[in-house]
């Protein structure tokens, strides 16, 4: 696409995908994601890659499994209880070292909950549904050109590093539709001499798999495992940060509700209350630093987030006691209003808040 068009944010992701030499998709209906492999089905095919609908989550997660041990780009997505199916299998493809970009279009819950956007999934996304020691880096976009810009970029984290990589974004920014120019690059280039492609005639055969009967084998894949996280944590933090001096307060936010923010903070601005934003990008590795690094006249942390607090929890790890941390959330798929968020910064400064 060479000028930008007007499309829904599941159907850009899948665009998107497709570009960056996406070659296998396996996914399962669950509003309010279908629209990916709705676009998926009607447009893989055509460019070379295979499409199938599998019978649940768990098939389509071990789908991804196979096809990426081969070497292929591959790619699944679902929604919330759909991606809480799927853990087992990202555990798995983390045990094996093996790539696959995911994306979670987050509805409300817990259990099936309601189709309404929130972000009660930040726990399941950062710190690992499944068993064992693994990390998922994961990326949260606010707008559409965004998400489409990322997804290009998760591929080649996801390659670079031998990891599954997660895309969160709610139900609104699948839903919703932007103007949006799909930029394609190439990937980069990787050492994929660990397929299992049957290619054995320069080499010995590949075995990938998680098992390991012996403890001090699985400890030392552990340990190296956990070497290639730090350089994820020490290469790939992503956040962007609006807090200036003279700012009182900052709030964080990510996805969407970080554009909620921004006219609460525009609407503060007009009645001489200045405040910032924190909108991490990605959510692990989460941009601890940031709140070490603030303006002196920084007095308050505001947490927003459409859930009952999760991603708190981070933000009270980075300010470490530097700064009180305050929260407001809405749940249930109740979408707070920019004039919510400025009530709640007015009762900060005006000392009222706990």
């Amino acid at each position: 696409m060479s000028k930008k068009v007007l499309m829904k944010g599941n159907e850009v992701i899948a665009e998107a995908a497709i570009q960056a030499g996406c070659r296998a998709f396996f996914g399962y209906p669950i509003t309010p994601q279908n629209e990916v492999p709705e676009y998926m089905s009607a447009h893989i095919e055509k460019r070379g890659g295979v499409f199938v609908q599998a019978e649940s989550e768990v098939a389509a997660i071990n789908m991804c499994y196979g096809a990426s041990a081969t070497g292929a780009r591959v790619m699944t997505s679902s929604s919330s209880p759909g991606m809480a199916l799927k853990q087992e299998g990202i555990s798995y493809m983390s045990g094996a070292d093996l790539p696959v970009f995911m994306v979670n279009v987050s509805r409300c819950g817990p259990g099936l909950g309601g189709i309404l956007p929130a972000q009660g999934d930040y726990f399941m996304a950062t710190k690992g549904g499944g068993n064992g020691d693994y990390r998922t880096p994961v990326f949260a976009p606010a707008y559409i050109q965004e998400a489409s810009d990322l997804v290009f970029h998760a591929f080649d984290v996801s390659e670079k590093y031998r990891t599954p990589v997660l895309m969160l974004v709610d139900g609104m920014l699948g839903q919703m539709m932007e103007p949006v120019e799909i930029k394609p690059r190439p990937p980069i280039a990787v050492d994929k001499s660990w397929v299992t492609d049957g290619n054995t005639d320069k080499r010995a055969p590949n075995v990938v798999n998680s098992l390991s009967l012996l403890g001090d084998v699985l400890e030392r894949q552990n340990i190296e495992r956990f070497k290639k996280y730090a350089e994820i944590e020490k290469n790939e933090v992503m956040v962007e940060n609006t807090v200036r001096d003279g700012d009182t307060v900052a709030i964080v936010a990510y996805g969407v509700p970080a554009r909620i923010a921004q006219n609460a903070v525009e609407e503060l601005a007009e009645e001489g209350i200045p405040a910032g934003i924190i909108r991490p990008i990605t959510l692990w590795p989460f941009p601890y630093d940031v709140f070490q690094n603030l303006p002196p006249s920084v007095r308050h942390i505001l947490v927003i987030e459409l859930s009952m607090g999760q991603m708190i929890e981070d933000v009270k790890l980075g300010v470490n006691g530097k700064y009180p941390v305050h929260f407001y959330g809405r749940c249930g798929g109740v979408v707070f209003e920019p004039v919510e968020i400025a009530d709640k910064v007015r009762e900060i400064v005006k000392g009222g808040a706990k």
